[in-house]
Order: structure tokens, then sequence, then C-alpha cells
């Protein structure tokens, strides 16, 4: 539609370059004067008027912009040029009969449409204000405090200050959009105001701080402020004598007043060693979200020599690398935050800079001093490392200042991890930090943090430069439930026994955890030892060579056929154009196998003596053409069982050895799942530039390909369990020994084509974490449901008590807003204000009822 009417729009937008109305603009549109030349762009309409009227025009408008036509076209003029005066400190209009010129008569503002340059008078009267206080009057902000020769409005002001929030636009390239606005051709001189127009922002700031927290209502005045005072408080957690009933402390459900902290760290927002505390000191002393800066910085040279300890859990960048991450040029390599873990908000003095890595003498001092504005007694604390984290925190605690202790013997303190960093910990650590198995949690996640990084990311650049899902789940527990009633009632008494026992005691037995002994191919491998040994030592051994068992045959068998596939890959890997040092090193990989493989076929041929015939029938159809070491076929048991006979014994050496070897191949196939997960989520969140980037993905390319080695290996366990299983009578290795497809080689957190989180399914390779020693008899079935059970269990009661969390919650958020408003409401009262004069106690009377009227609107 627009399309048809564009020529239309072109023409107009054309039209308005020229005089619009000739006719009309032969005499002023005011006065009637004839030739007027002057129009005014940001007055409405398009008028010329002569030079008198347009300047009493903008008496009360000094900061429009003013074009004049030279006959041909119109071309930019400032009022100054026209001789407009500002009168400060008197009435808009007024002359002053005393008054006093800016510096060099050379003054700057800084407003949204341009950067100006006015005539400026201060009034110089016996009973005149100070020029501070006379620009700050007519809302300008001066640059300096003496002899101000700049100054931005409060529009401007406040402009780029939600801009910032909102677009993440730096002050730099703020200042530079205002200068193009002033002149986009470059032709004009145009006066540099940045380092006054950042200085004003970061006052502007400050200012705005104090005010909404109603520092200027408090007799004390601004020096009277304390730590954390001029934070915004987040509305539903739980804070008492603000949102919490009477009586809180002896409710029986003391958990729906416990409090959600999560700690995390963003090694995006750097800050560069460009300054120093003494050249530009921080305005606020602690008043806010940042810990005290000296105190902060004092606690950790006292503890810069301390050594953290290394992590137990999986091989953590953020615990190992903590004291070893460049900071090259940086005065800050990143940010650590505590946050309430539900409503991603900021605590009090909960955010402090890193000098290094995520150390824990940093992130100690966060935690403490965060803690530090609560009395609540149940704490329910989410770090992304919590596992190591925790371990000796309270012992850590004792380097503290007596006044940062926390009662930790009279609180309920519990340690989580979220959910999302959770996959690449350990199994234990997966089930015992889990906000998925703990109760009186409700659907938590722990993730809060991330959320708020995905927005403040985008300021990094300016950062760097500065100084019905109940109702279903409860449903699938009862149907779970019913269904084991009748044949495993008394096993689920126990089984709800365990779990209860667990909640109230983290140190009991974990019924989340899998007690089965996980099967491995050294313990296969140590198992067939020692029956050698016993057959040796009763003399039933029946080892036809005296370095060589049955056992010892088969396993180097497996070894050999492991060492022709990697002799496969490297050679797909060598390319077309391979060094000479390349091929040489390959050859003798080749004929070193090919002398182990000679070897191992010669004692072969005495425990299966039909292979003789079957090599000599298969190299007279190969003809005499001698293969490659890799593509000799070695004629294991589960390759001849089906052509020719083989005896029971080997097979079912054999087929143990699959068998492990299939458990120990998915373990590694689920470890190097677990480092691609990690290695992608530091890839993400904390490595810019090429060369680190490079760098990272050739760790994944290497990471990928032991991934394609174990899916390998996996499929030839498989296929040999399959065909030798009929042979020795075995089943029910099929519950932990599935067929692998390539949907099922995924992590945790990877989701299929069409699934969400909500219907996201786990693939099978991660509910199998160990088999036990007698499934090859029997499967262990009823342990995975007992597992099972306590999921679905936990599951059901989290939505159960997200429902109550969400309700206390709204109740807190109404109470809260009550209480601030009768808070405001009594800073409003005039008998607080009789120290101010009449139009500050005005002011602060107008403020207090409409921050109290906007609360009571919630």
């Amino acid at each position: 539609m627009w399309l048809k009417h564009r020529e239309l729009f072109l023409q107009e937008m054309i039209r308005l370059e020229g005089r619009c109305n000739r006719l009309g603009a032969q005499s002023c549109s005011e006065c009637n004067c004839p030739s007027p030349e002057y129009r005014c762009r940001d007055c409405l309409g398009s008028e010329i008027y002569c030079s008198p009227c347009i300047l009493l025009a903008h008496v009360r408008h000094p900061l429009h912009r003013l074009e004049k036509w030279n006959g041909q076209y119109f071309e930019q003029i400032s009022l100054k040029t026209l001789g407009l005066r500002i009168q400060l400190g008197h009435t808009t209009g007024q002359k002053c009969l005393n008054p006093r010129r800016a510096f060099n008569d050379d003054f700057i503002v800084v407003d949204t449409h341009s950067i100006h340059e006015v005539s400026l008078d201060f009034c110089n009267c016996a009973t005149a204000q100070s020029h501070i206080q006379q620009l700050l009057q007519i809302s300008w902000f001066p640059s300096t405090m003496s002899d101000p020769k700049t100054a931005a409005t409060f529009r401007i002001l406040e402009h780029y200050h939600l801009l910032s929030f909102e677009s993440k636009v730096s002050a730099f390239e703020f200042y530079n959009a205002l200068s193009r606005m002033s002149d986009n051709t470059g032709l004009l001189p145009i006066k540099d105001r940045y380092d006054s127009f950042t200085q004003m922002i970061r006052e502007w700031r400050h200012l705005k701080m104090l005010k909404r927290s109603g520092r200027g209502h408090d007799p004390s005045g601004v020096d009277g402020t304390v730590e954390g005072e001029c934070t915004v408080l987040c509305l539903v957690c739980p804070h008492p004598g603000k949102n919490l009933p009477a009586g809180w402390k002896d409710a029986p459900q003391q958990w729906l007043y416990g409090l959600f902290l999560t700690i995390d760290v963003n090694f995006r927002l750097k800050r560069k060693a460009v300054s120093s505390d003494s050249v530009d000191p921080s305005l606020s002393r602690g008043w806010g979200y940042f810990v005290k800066n000296k105190a902060y910085k004092d606690f950790l040279h006292s503890g810069a020599d301390s050594i953290q300890e290394k992590s137990t859990c999986s091989s953590h960048n953020a615990v190992n690398m903590a004291d070893t991450k460049s900071n090259c040029g940086l005065a800050t390599t990143g940010l650590g935050t505590v946050d309430c873990a539900r409503h991603n908000m900021k605590l009090p003095n909960a955010v402090g800079d890193l000098q290094k890595g995520e150390r824990y003498i940093n992130m100690d001092y966060l935690f403490f001093s965060a803690l530090h504005h609560t009395v609540l007694n149940t704490l329910n604390v989410s770090y992304d490392i919590a596992c190591q984290w925790h371990k000796k925190l309270w012992h850590r605690m004792s380097a503290f200042p007596i006044s940062m202790h926390l009662l930790h013997a009279v609180k309920t303190i519990s340690f989580f991890m979220p959910k999302f960093h959770l996959p690449a910990h350990i199994e234990q650590c997966q089930t015992s930090f889990s906000f998925n198995f703990k109760n009186r949690v409700g659907g938590t996640d722990g993730e809060a943090p991330e959320h708020g990084w995905a927005n403040i990311n985008l300021v990094a650049s300016s950062t760097k430069e500065m100084g019905p899902g109940a109702q279903m789940h409860s449903q699938t527990f009862e149907d779970l439930n019913d269904g084991l009633r009748g044949e495993y009632g008394a096993t689920l008494k126990q089984w709800r026994e365990q779990v209860e026992a667990w909640e109230y005691d983290p140190a009991q037995p974990n019924p989340f955890e899998q007690k089965a002994e996980t099967v491995t191919m050294a313990s296969v491998r140590l198992e067939l030892a020692r029956e050698d040994e016993i057959n040796l030592q009763m003399g039933t051994c029946l080892a036809l060579h005296e370095d060589c068992t049955p056992s010892i045959l088969i396993s180097t068998g497996l070894e050999l056929e492991e060492q022709q596939r990697r002799m496969k890959a490297n050679r797909a890997g060598l390319g077309v154009h391979a060094t000479d040092n390349q091929e040489g090193k390959m050859v003798q990989q080749s004929n070193t196998l090919r002398r182990r493989i000679d070897t191992w076929m010669k004692i072969q041929e005495l425990y299966m003596p039909s292979l003789a015939a079957l090599r000599v029938s298969e190299s007279s159809v190969s003809g005499s053409m001698t293969a490659a070491p890799e593509a000799i076929k070695l004629w294991l048991p589960s390759q001849i069982s089906r052509t020719a006979p083989c005896n029971s014994l080997l097979q079912a050496i054999e087929w143990k050895l699959w068998y492990a070897q299939g458990h120990d191949t998915l373990h590694s196939l689920r470890s190097n799942l677990h480092a691609q997960t990690a290695i992608l989520k530091y890839k993400d969140r904390n490595l810019c530039g090429q060369g680190a980037n490079t760098r990272a993905w050739n760790t994944l390319k290497a990471v990928e390909a032991r991934i394609e080695a174990a899916a390998s290996t996996y499929e030839y366990a498989h296929k040999a369990l399959v065909v030798l299983s009929p042979q020795v009578n075995q089943t029910g290795w099929h519950s932990s020994l599935r067929l692998l497809d390539r949907a099922d080689i995924r992590s945790m957190m990877d989701l299929l084509w069409g699934e969400t989180e909500g219907t996201r399914k786990l693939s099978w390779i991660w509910n199998m974490r160990g088999v036990a020693a007698n499934e090859i008899d029997k499967d262990n079935a009823l342990e995975d449901m007992r597992i099972e059970w306590c999921k679905a269990r936990a599951r059901a009661m989290h939505w159960a008590e997200e429902v109550e969390l969400l309700k206390e919650e709204m109740r807190r958020i109404l109470q809260f807003l009550e209480w601030d408003a009768q808070h405001w409401d009594e800073r409003g009262l005039e008998n607080t204000l009789e120290d101010a004069g009449e139009d500050e106690r005005e002011g602060r009377m107008a403020y207090a009822k409409r921050q109290a009227s906007l609360r009571h609107a919630c």
C-alpha cells in the first residue's frame, strides 16, 4: 500500500528543502516585514520570520536550531549569531541589571537535538545565587564546579541514561551521533565536550540513585547513607519487616521463607588498566550493588598468597585455572555477582571485580558480603562449582572479619548447582547437588544470572574502557505408584523411607544414585586372570602355549582389532600430500602391527585348528596380493561361529570381554560428550577473538574424533555380542547395551528436531550409568525402577511446591509495595521536612507523594 504513495512522500520531503509557500514567504509570518529569512527546524510548521520576530519567539526556546535562506537554499545559523543572550537568575525574558557573562562568552550546551554554542549571562546581583545553582534551576547540569562553560540538559542525560540500558549504546557512540546531528557534513567545527559529557553522565546516574533511594528525604543527608542502601530490592524475595507475615519465624513451613541465592561470574565484562582508584574514585563507597572497594581489595591483598585446591570433580577450568587466567593489560578480568536465584535481581553489596580467574577468595567475599544484610535462616545457594566451592567454605570464613561471619550452625543451608551446568559434572555431583531431586525448592533452576548476562554482555564495549504441568506430573507419579503398590508394596515403603531419610540428612545414602558396580574392561581382565591363576593352582589349566592362555589370546585379539581400526583412521587422515616423515611413521606402525598379528595368528591356530584351512581358502580367493595389516581378518570366535566350529570356552571369554568393552566405550562416549558440552559452554561465555576460538575449535575436533572412535568401537562390540549371546546362552544384556543410533549420540542438553525443553527425551546412553556385576545372569531392573520412582516423586513434589512458592511470592509482592508506599508517605510528611526551605520542602513532598502513588497504583 505504501509503495503506491512513495512518490508523494519523496516530493514532500524535497519540497521542505525550499521555502514551501513562496508567496507567503515574501513577508514575515508574524509582523509582515518584507524579505524574511529565518525558520526554525524544531518549531511546528515551516513559516519564515524576520530576525527580531524569530529571536522574540525563541526567548523560551534557546536551544532550537535555526536556518537562514541565502537566496538559493537554507543554511544553518545559531541563535547566538543572531544576538540571543540567555539570562539566568531571573524570570524568563527579564533582563538582569548586573549580568556576568560566562567564561570567555563561550558556553556549550549538550541537548537532545544538537551540541549548541550559546551566549549566556549569569545574574550577578547582590542576592544572586551561585552559577552552579542558576544552571541547575533551568535543568542544565554543569560540567564543573567553578566557572562552568559546558552543561548538559537534564533531558539529554535522562535520554542517554535510558538508552544505554535499552540499546547498550556507548557514550562515545552517542556523543558522536549528537555531533552528526549538529553538522553531518564535517565542514563546521563542533566543540569537543566528550570528556565533560561522560563525567556529567556518571554524576547524573549517581544522583538519580540517591534520589530514588530516598536519601534526599533523610535528615542525615547523603553522608548518612549506609552500605547497600541505594539498591533496588527484589520485591519477591523475603525481607523481614517488609513483606513477611507476623510470626513467620514460628511458621511450620519455614522453607517458604527461605532465600534462594545463585553465584556466577562473567568474564566478558573486562576493564582495562587505564586509571587508578586515586584518579578515578568510586562515588558511592559501597552504597549500591558493588562491595566497598577499599575493604574488598585490602582483604584480597591479605590473601594473595592463598593457593586454591584443585577440583575433585570434572576438570573445571573455573577451579583449576582460577590463578592462571591471563590479566595482561587488564585491571579487571570479569565480574562476580550474587543474585536471587528465582527473580534475577542483584543483592546489595554482592558484585565485585575479579583480578584473575574465578578464585574462591573473591567469591567468598561476595557471598558473605551479600548475606551480611539478611537474617533469614533458610538459604538455598546455587553455584556452578558448588560441589567444590562449599567443601571448606566455613574453614575459609575464619579468615574474614567477624562482622562478615555467618552463623551457619543455626541456619539451614543447602547447596545446589544450576540445572544447565549440572551435566558437566560427575555422576555423584549430579545427584547430590541437583534442584531436580531435593525437596522444598519448587521449580527453581538456578540459572537466573545467565538470563541477565545475555542482556548485559552488550555493554562490554563500554565497561572495558571505563575506569498446566503440575497436574500432569502429579498424575504420572500416582499412576506409577499405583502400578507398583500391588506387587512391590514393601519395596515401595522401603524406597520412601530411603528418600525421606536422605532429604532430612544428605549424609544418608543417596537413593538417586546407581548402587550397581560398573563393569569395565579392566575388571573383566582381572577376573579372567584370577580364573587362570586358580586353574594353574588346581592343575586344570587348558593352555596350549606356555605364555598365552585362552583369555590372553582373545584379549590380545581384541586389542589388535582396535589397533587395526586406529591404523585405518590414521591412514585415512594422512591426506594426499603427506610428508616423508609422516609416511615413514605410518610404514613403521604398519610393520609393527603386521609382526604382532603374525605372531598372534600362529598361537591362535593352536586353540582354533580349523582356522588353517579357512585361511588357505581365503588366500586362494584373494590371490597372491598381500593385504595391508589393518585389512587382515583375525577370525575371532564371533567372526567364525556361523561358518566353522569353535571352542565354547573361547566364545565365553570373548563374550565377557566384548560385554565389558561395550560398557567401557559407553563410559568413554559419555565422558567425551561431557567434555564437549563443557568446552562449548566455556568458549561461548569466555572466549573472544579469532585466535582463542580457533584453538577451541581444534580442541573440539579432537574431542569429536574420540566420540566417533568410541561409537565405532561400541558398534563392533554390539555386533559381536549379538552373534555370541546365543552360543553362550546369555540374555538380559540388551537392557544396558542397546543398539546405538547416531541420534543417540548427543549430550544431555541436546534437543532432537521437533523437541522442546518440556518434551525433551534423554538419550538412552545417559540412563545406563553402570551395570551390576550379576547382570549377566539377571537384569537389574528393580534398581532402575527405584531411581525412576524417586525422580517421579521429586517432579510431582516440585510442582506442588512451586505452586505454594508462587502464591507466597505474589503475597510478598503486594505487601512489599504497601510497605514501600507507606515508607514514602512518611518521608513526605511536613513535620519531617521542617529543616528545609519552602521550595525545597514542596519539592520533597511532591516527589514522595508521587513515589507513593506509583506503588499504590501497582
